[in-house]
C-alpha cells in the first residue's frame, strides 16, 4: 500500500487514465472494424477521415504506437481506394 498522499493520488490518476485509454482504444477498434466491413464506397470515404483522426489521437497520446497507427492508416486508405 502507498505511504504518501502523492502516491495515492498517482494511483487514482493512473486508474482514471487507464479507463479512458481503454475506452478510446476500443472505440477506435470498433470504428476500424466498421470501416473494414463497409462495402459502400461513399460511406467508406466518409468514415476514413474520422478513423484516421482517431488513430492519430491515440498515437499522439501514446495509447498505441505511432507505427501501428501509420500501418493501420495505410491499410485502410488502400482498402477505401480499392472500393471506389
Amino acid at each position: 500500500m502507498a505511504n504518501h498522499k502523492s502516491a495515492l493520488k498517482r494511483i487514482r490518476a493512473n486508474a482514471a487514465k487507464r479507463l479512458r485509454n481503454r475506452y478510446q482504444a476500443k472505440t477506435t477498434r470498433n470504428a476500424i472494424k466498421k470501416l473494414r466491413n463497409t462495402t459502400d464506397a461513399e460511406e467508406a470515404k466518409v468514415l476514413l477521415p474520422k478513423v484516421v483522426s482517431m488513430l492519430d489521437r491515440l498515437a499522439k497520446k501514446n495509447v498505441i504506437h505511432k507505427n501501428k497507427a501509420a500501418n493501420n492508416k495505410s491499410k485502410l486508405t488502400k482498402l477505401v481506394s480499392k472500393l471506389g
